[in-house]
């Protein structure tokens, strides 16, 4: 079922650029979450005004995803990725500058954020496109870029913390705006093979059918995101909202950053495990691995201490990073690269939509069945949610597209 990675060379100067790029891009990703409830907190605008901040730069990266996909196939992934950056770059300095003459209004902060959040739905369509295009093993590129995505998940967090610490939250926002910089720098300096030509009388709605189409024909992979509709409701958003809280109150938010670090490792490792194992049908055994996530919510709710929790986290955390490494493996080497943008924003978009849903849920249902059960329940649906995948026969009987 296993074979080993087949040694092809990896670091060429194309893969450098784009992993440097995107590494940069997720520092500054994961630095703003941050410093948004830092700036909301300091403005005086309370919890209310973080989930009005935070909500303002998720919802329009989440609904225009699919026409980002559109225009990436349109116009070119890595041009579309150099304008998102171009885009995030002037209106996070515009955020920078308002809190740095003092504090701005919420509007603006929220208009501004949305703009930010907009920019970057014309970047992650890119992510897929340009992988399979500079990476000689599709796998392994996707399980390094994952490797640095699990980096930058524990590093930049901690990064903008101290950084909030010795200076004002406009500071960061400035240094956030640099990494846009940088990434857009290095993508400018890219250099792809040259892509195929539009279909003549193509139009954007026509293109969005045509994305729509290929996504909906392969039962594998509309197939995996109902399923993960089930995932984000029943055990994602409940293991967020109520795991979080739960070791807030049980061993205060020191424990939860010990914990959340700990997974930062197991996201680590499991991009580590898929750089060499390659299955033959990567699907099934994604699924099989996704089992390890049941550990988070269960250690929670059996009340474990933190270094306990941090070793589950850790598992989890190993298990989720190979199922998504071997997904995207999947869709970007079955899936023509002149459709990959918009079939992978169909993706992305669907994989997003059910997230804060799961996540508004989690409480009023806890008040309801109670936490623990809730919790219980959550440990549970990890498994029926990878029995769902394992059930599915196009899903499970998947084969690696090299083989």
């Amino acid at each position: 079922m296993l074979e080993a990675h087949s040694g092809q060379r990896l670091w060429t100067r194309g893969f450098t650029l784009f992993f440097a790029a995107r590494s940069t891009s997720l520092l500054g990703d994961h630095m703003l979450p941050v410093v948004i409830s830092a700036a909301m907190i300091h403005g005086g605008y309370g919890l209310s005004g973080v989930g009005y901040a935070l909500a303002a730069h998720l919802a329009p990266f989440a609904v225009l995803m699919i026409f980002g996909g559109v225009l990436s196939d349109r116009f070119g992934a890595r041009r579309m990725m150099i304008l998102s950056d171009v885009v995030r770059l002037v209106f996070q300095s515009l955020l920078a500058l308002l809190f740095a003459l003092g504090t701005p209004e919420l509007w603006q902060v929220l208009v501004l954020l949305a703009l930010v959040g907009a920019g970057g739905a014309t970047f992650q369509p890119g992510v897929a496109s340009i992988t399979p295009q500079i990476a000689r093993d599709v796998q392994r590129g996707n399980a390094t870029l994952r490797v640095s995505e699990s980096i930058m998940s524990v590093v930049a967090p901690s990064m903008a913390g101290v950084l909030l610490a010795v200076s004002a939250p406009w500071t960061v926002f400035a240094i956030d705006a640099a990494t846009f910089a940088v990434s857009g720098a290095c993508l400018f300096l890219l250099r792809l093979p040259a892509g195929g030509t539009r279909a003549e009388g193509s139009t954007f709605r026509r293109d969005l059918v045509v994305g729509w189409r290929e996504f909906s024909s392969r039962t594998w992979l509309w197939g995996v995101i109902v399923i993960w509709f089930v995932w984000q409701v029943s055990s994602s958003g409940p293991t967020l909202t109520l795991g979080h809280s739960t070791i807030i109150t049980l061993y205060g938010a020191s424990a939860l950053g010990l914990i959340m670090s700990a997974l930062g490792v197991g996201n680590l490792l499991g991009g580590l495990a898929a750089m060499r194992i390659r299955p033959r049908h990567p699907l099934r055994a994604g699924a099989i691995a996704l089992t390890c996530a049941t550990l988070m919510p269960l250690g929670v709710a059996l009340g474990w201490p933190p270094a306990a929790l941090a070793a589950c986290y850790a598992i989890g955390g190993l298990g989720m990073t190979f199922w998504v490494v071997m997904f995207h493996t999947s869709v970007q080497t079955h899936v023509p690269q002149e459709l990959l943008g918009r079939v992978h924003a169909y993706d992305a978009a669907g994989s997003l939509v059910m997230k804060p849903v799961g996540q508004a849920l989690a409480g009023p249902l806890a008040l309801l069945l109670g936490t623990v059960p809730l919790l219980f329940a959550a440990s549970a649906m990890v498994l029926v949610v990878a029995g769902l995948l394992l059930a599915v026969p196009a899903i499970r009987g998947l084969a690696r597209a090299d083989q």
